[in-house]
């Protein structure tokens, strides 16, 4: 029998749906007990009829969010997020989702739920950008919640999300650029900055180079690894961001000069400390030999090397930008600078520094005026 009503009492009716054998061979059911009359319970009955043929029947849980969220991330998320992010998804989920709808089942959640977390996150002033950051992870989730068969639709699909506005690129410009690779030439991890600016690297990727991945004699550096700073302290190598991540990187040649002056004088430092260093055979670290701590790199040396130029405040990410920027204002093909930054397409490159493109256009008009009218 696909279903069936049992009576308990005048008023109280269970409602029983057959969900076939498990894999012992022993009957399941979907049992749910109705208070009303026997119609409340046909009608209940029939419901749970049609979504069994439909295959959408979700068996009754008891398990909370925070439950699920917990399993999740074990068993989905951390084996294919590298340790930060899946450390950034955790921080998110902990800080903005569990202490308001952790307690609720999971199988009770509504869109509604969502929206009204949402709604409080801006009502204390948190931005539109980190609202969308905890709807990312909440829905991948609850969407791995549906592919389980534990939910029939994904709520969180379902809610209006805030407009984000477009932050606004900070990159400095090819006069401000020159000023601050004089002032940085004259700081002991000035060089770091320097290989910054002219390669477009991400900071966990130019402070994970081994002397192994340089070619000093061709030019270019190879992302095969980034460096991941561990909460709590240590470190460790991780892959880069994505498949387009690795790839090899030229730079000028007078970068190579200065990397081979780097080169002989860290081999010194190395020899004169002797068991006290550590060697990673990393290209640039600490006095120890150790990978550059990077809240340190910046507040000790980026930071200054910009008060003493006179630039404006930006963070050591913006030398990427500042590559990116100087290179398309110069007229480099877009493809060209998003296989340079490693980006996963060049839409996203054209995206990111769309605030170059009209520059690019007017130069694109001179130049079909002078082919076409001399």
């Amino acid at each position: 029998m696909a279903g069936q009503i049992i009576k308990r009492n005048e008023r109280t009716w269970l409602v029983r749906v057959s969900r076939g054998r498990n894999a012992s061979g022993r009957r399941q059911y979907f049992n749910k007990t109705i208070y009303g009359t026997k119609k409340d319970a046909q009608n209940y009955l029939n419901k749970k009829l049609t979504e069994k043929s439909t295959g959408t029947l979700i068996p009754a849980t008891r398990l909370t969010l925070d439950e699920f969220l917990d399993q999740w991330l074990d068993v989905s998320a951390r084996p294919r997020l590298r340790e930060r992010t899946f450390e950034h998804y955790r921080e998110l989920l902990d800080r903005y989702v569990r202490k308001q709808l952790g307690a609720h089942r999971l199988t009770s959640i509504q869109a509604l739920d969502i929206q009204k977390l949402y709604a409080e996150m801006q009502s204390r002033g948190l931005s539109a950008r980190t609202v969308r950051y905890v709807h990312a992870v909440l829905t991948s989730a609850l969407k791995q919640a549906v592919r389980w068969g534990m939910l029939t639709i994904n709520p969180a699909s379902l809610v209006d999300l805030p407009k984000q506005e477009r932050r606004e690129m900070q990159a400095l410009s090819p006069e401000q650029a020159i000023a601050f690779q004089k002032e940085a030439a004259k700081d002991r991890n000035g060089i770091v900055f320097n290989f910054a600016l002219v390669t477009g690297m991400r900071p966990e990727e130019y402070l994970a180079l081994k002397w192994t991945d340089v070619d000093l004699e061709r030019g270019n550096a190879t992302v095969c690894r980034t460096l991941v700073w561990l909460k709590g302290g240590g470190w460790r190598f991780g892959e880069p961001k994505t498949a387009r991540s690795r790839r090899s990187v030229s730079f000028p040649t007078q970068m190579a000069r200065t990397l081979m002056t780097h080169k002989r004088e860290q081999n010194e430092a190395r020899l004169k400390a002797g068991s006290q260093y550590e060697n990673n055979d990393l290209v640039f670290t600490a006095t120890d030999g150790k990978p550059h701590n990077l809240r340190n790199l910046t507040q000790r040396h980026f930071r200054p090397i910009l008060r003493r130029s006179g630039l404006p405040t930006i963070r050591l990410y913006d030398l990427r930008h500042t590559c990116a920027t100087l290179l398309l204002a110069a007229g480099e093909h877009a493809k060209i600078v998003s296989e340079r930054l490693g980006h996963a397409s060049i839409t996203l490159t054209l995206d990111t520094y769309s605030h170059v493109l009209p520059t690019m256009q007017q130069s694109a008009t001179e130049k079909l005026e002078k082919l076409l009218y001399g």
